[in-house]
């Protein structure tokens, strides 16, 4: 039986959207995760450049709470699901010399979203979905695409 622990996630003065975390299939990702998330983070969210309908956030510092590169790879996939949410650690130096490490939480909000990043295809850990409130996270994440940065709280429901 899977656990029902969910997430929220919420723009500055927009919508609300609630996603099932998948314990069932990502195990560790969901418990670390979880546990990272003990306290709501509001980070900076950007239109991903590669993966098409994706919005992205930067896990911040407060919330490193744990060894990125022992999450092991679960639940892998190249192209999500719409509504799906995704972890992806970067190191420094990892992608094209950039160097710094990304704690990369991702969340694809239609359909076309693929992994593919400047380096090929790019696979991901799923370890959520949206199950409340898609269409209006969707269109406030499309926005983003057209007018750029939003404020994004992620937290435990």
């Amino acid at each position: 039986m899977s656990d029902v622990r969910q997430f929220f996630l919420e723009y500055e003065n927009g919508p609300r959207a609630i996603a099932d975390l998948h314990f069932d299939l990502a195990p560790q990702t969901c418990e670390t995760l979880w546990k990272a998330f003990e306290k709501p983070a509001t980070m900076d969210a950007m239109h991903a450049i590669y993966a098409g309908p994706e919005v992205m956030v930067g896990l911040p510092e407060t919330h490193h709470t744990f060894d990125p590169e022992a999450v092991p790879a679960e639940n892998q996939q190249v192209i999500p699901g719409v509504g799906d949410l995704q972890w992806y650690y970067q190191r420094p130096y990892q992608m094209g010399g950039l160097p710094f490490e990304y704690w990369e939480i991702g969340v694809f909000y239609a359909p076309g979203a693929r992994t593919l990043g400047p380096l090929g295809w790019t696979p991901v850990n799923i370890f959520a979905t949206i199950s409340e409130g898609l269409k209006e996270f969707a269109k406030e994440s499309y926005d983003i695409r057209i007018n750029g940065i939003k404020k994004l709280t992620i937290g435990r429901v």
